[in-house]
């Protein structure tokens, strides 16, 4: 029998010594397993002093008067004294860091330095992200197609969700990544734009199916050409044909996260490149 689900609000909060990304990725990727609760988040970032953990813990203290429901927390602040007086909240703390903590200090042999802001420090990691963005925005849909530089090139029909990826790319790991969109009038020669034949190596196609195609596109363009049915199948028909009469390795982005999608384009091009 399937137990039962409390359809009452549960308030997350996502805390952090830093930007809580880290926290707020984790806590996310959790909080999907659970069907049917419903979860209001907050992400409370650079609480690195005792005045913000104490205006924290204020903070989901009038969540749980407000929802009558135990605050869930996902933490990944450093200091322990900061973490001590969250735990003054009476909300269920989930510290990301600390299952790895303890072993990883006994096989390694020493303690561990309490570093604020570490994971995303700017270093030249860094600069070779903000360079990769910079490069992506001047080579998105195809306004800049001197490639030789490209990393990565995605192609695909218009709105099958190649900047996004790019940028994902980009930012997170570092990677030129640039997007060629295959246009009607590329679609008519059944063929490979000449363009894009010296990089072909590169290339990695985006697909979507067609009815998620026309309903994105209506939301820019309703009642046009563009986003009609008819139209998105055609385009998506004739570009799935030309992926695999190329050899263009490709994937659907129709329920797939940016995050995936990059993923799998790395995977499938060799590329082995560490998050930032």
């Amino acid at each position: 029998m399937a137990a039962e689900v409390d359809d009452r609000e549960r308030s997350i909060f996502y805390i952090s010594d830093g930007t809580g990304i880290t926290a707020e990725t984790i806590g996310h990727s959790v909080l999907t397993q659970f069907d049917g609760v419903r979860f209001k988040t907050q992400r409370l970032p650079f609480v690195n002093n005792e005045v913000r953990a104490r205006a924290a813990v204020d903070s989901i203290q009038k969540a749980q008067r407000a929802t009558g429901q135990r605050a869930i927390v996902v933490n990944t602040v450093i200091d322990p004294g900061l973490s001590s007086i969250l735990s003054e909240s009476g909300a269920l703390m989930l510290d990301v860091f600390a299952p790895f903590i303890g072993p990883l200090e006994q096989e390694l042999g020493c303690l561990r330095t309490s570093h604020v802001g570490r994971a995303h420090a700017i270093t030249a990691d860094y600069e070779a992200r903000i360079n990769a963005t910079n490069y992506t925005l001047a080579h998105d849909d195809g306004y800049d197609v001197n490639f030789s530089d490209a990393e990565v090139i995605l192609v695909g029909v218009s709105r099958s969700g190649k900047t996004p990826t790019c940028l994902y790319l980009a930012l997170q790991y570092g990677v030129r990544a640039a997007n060629y969109p295959l246009i009607p009038e590329d679609l008519e020669g059944e063929r490979l734009p000449a363009r894009l034949l010296p990089y072909k190596a590169n290339l990695h196609g985006l697909t979507i199916d067609p009815q998620r195609l026309s309903q994105i596109r209506s939301e820019r363009r309703a009642n046009s050409r563009y986003a009609s049915i008819e139209q998105c199948r055609h385009e998506v028909s004739v570009v799935e044909q030309l992926f695999e009469r190329e050899g263009i390795p490709y994937l659907s982005t129709t329920h797939t996260s940016i995050e995936e999608i990059a993923s799998k384009v790395m995977q499938s091009l060799g590329m082995n490149r560490q998050m930032y």
